[in-house]
């Protein structure tokens, strides 16, 4: 993991829109302050890969989270299909396996552009309940450090994780590995449908290499204001 990132190279907002002209709405209110956005499920189904390539255009960096978990062919072909659109960051569930990651590893070497690949863990949607309720015994944080083994061994070091997980992954992993933390709430700001946050300030210390930050920026009255906190509170000031 690079140790000179500045907080705008750690902080990833989330165009989690229905369309185009919304994201793209956000994106100029915003006035240049964040240089990554994510584009998700909602969007990428809604405006497609043009999105990806305006937001490259602009001279902005994409993480595209397509979440992708299918026999390992088929991910494979789709890490080789939205290389040529020129996003930085790629997830896929670290829950297809270690065949379907070590695919997605070996496409990803050997296609020019490839994006970096990201091991979703567990979502942080998800408490001890929800993950017992699908068959998975014990608690979110050991699944995360299960399924993080594996897909380090399987050629993916990088993963999306939780905040609660970050001091037994750095433990575990060391530094190189790029951990992206969405569930990201600023001090006093709602949960929403998140289970397992942290504030800005918090994952930082703890070891979170980027942090996905969605509604608290893009509900807010004013975005670029709320974006300038975040940053601040990722700066320590």
């Amino acid at each position: 993991m690079p140790h000179s990132l500045t907080p705008r190279d750690q902080l990833i907002v989330a165009l989690d829109y229905p369309t185009a002209a919304a994201a793209l709405a956000l994106v100029d209110a915003l006035d240049g302050q964040c240089l990554w956005f994510k584009v998700g499920l909602e969007l990428y189904l809604a405006a497609g890969a043009p999105i990806v390539t305006t937001l490259r255009q602009r001279g902005f960096n994409v993480f595209l989270d397509l979440k992708l978990h299918d026999i390992p062919n088929t991910v494979a072909s789709a890490v080789r299909s939205v290389s040529s659109l020129g996003a930085s960051l790629l997830t896929l569930h670290a829950a297809g396996g270690p065949a379907m990651l070590a695919a997605a590893a070996e496409a990803a070497s050997a296609t020019p552009d490839a994006p970096t690949l990201l091991a979703v863990t567990v979502l942080t949607s998800m408490d001890n309940t929800q993950l017992n309720s699908i068959g998975v015994p014990g608690t979110p944080a050991d699944q995360v450090l299960r399924l993080a083994h594996m897909a380090a061994a399987a050629g993916v070091p990088n993963l999306v994780c939780s905040s609660e997980e970050l001091t037994a992954l750095r433990r575990d992993l060391g530094p190189s590995p790029r951990l992206v933390v969405p569930g990201i709430r600023p001090t006093g700001a709602s949960t929403d449908d998140q289970q397992r946050i942290a504030t800005p300030a918090a994952a930082i210390a703890a070891g979170a290499s980027m942090l996905v930050v969605g509604r608290p920026i893009t509900k807010a009255a004013n975005p670029a204001k709320a974006a300038e906190a975040i940053l601040h509170e990722i700066s320590g000031l």
